[in-house]
Formats: structure tokens, C-alpha cells, sequence
């Protein structure tokens, strides 16, 4: 495990903490690609390989499922928060966008991978 996936793994519940609050409940899965192809079918309609997916169960519990597979160019890390942001009620734009990058600068994480060839 490389320092970043160290750093990681530490980092999650602080994280959560932060985007979601303490007490939510959060249950964060790691799926295969074909498991996440199957999730994805189900419940989106849609023949694809997700990277993320969010499920709100309530207003403090969901869950987050990530595909390491299908994850590239982003990092885990990037993806985590972006399913916490989902959870919170974010959609897709700016304003979701800028409180990623504050998180990932918070918590010295990256948004891609570093053999990605984008910063």
C-alpha cells in the first residue's frame, strides 16, 4: 500500500466527518467491476461500469460503492468524496466542484491518479 492509500485510509471517517457531520452513517463498499456493472444496471438503467455510486437510505445514513476497475484517471480518494457530496444533495457543477477541491487541499489528497497524465 502506497502513502496515499495509507493517508487514505486513515482519512475516511475524518472526511465523512467533515462533508457529512459526525453522526451520519456511512456504509462504503468496494465493488468488482462486474458487481458494479450489475448495481449500475439496476439501478440506473444503464450498461456501464460506474466508478461511484451514492445511495442516501436517510437523511444520516447512505452508502457509497466504488470500482477500483473503473475508477482511472481519477483517484479513490477523489471518488470517496465525491459520493459524500452526492449524499449531501450536490449535483454535478461548479458549486459541487469547489468543495471537492477544498476537501481534496484539505486533506492533501489528489483528484487523479499520479500515473494519470493529468494534474
Amino acid at each position: 500500500m502506497d502513502a496515499a492509500a495509507k493517508r487514505l485510509r486513515i482519512s475516511y471517517k475524518k472526511i465523512k466527518d467533515e462533508v457529512l457531520g459526525k453522526e451520519y452513517d456511512l456504509s462504503l463498499a468496494f465493488l468488482s467491476a462486474s458487481e458494479m456493472r450489475d448495481v449500475t444496471i439496476r439501478t440506473k438503467n444503464k450498461d456501464k461500469v460506474s466508478n461511484v455510486l451514492s445511495f442516501p437510505l436517510s437523511k444520516t445514513s447512505g452508502e457509497i460503492l466504488i470500482c477500483r476497475k473503473a475508477a482511472a484517471p481519477f483517484s479513490v480518494g477523489y471518488l470517496f468524496i465525491h459520493g459524500l457530496f452526492h449524499l449531501k444533495g450536490f449535483k454535478h457543477g461548479v458549486r459541487m466542484e469547489t468543495q471537492e477541491r477544498r476537501i481534496l487541499k484539505q486533506f492533501k489528497l489528489r483528484m487523479h491518479e499520479q500515473n494519470s497524465h493529468r494534474n
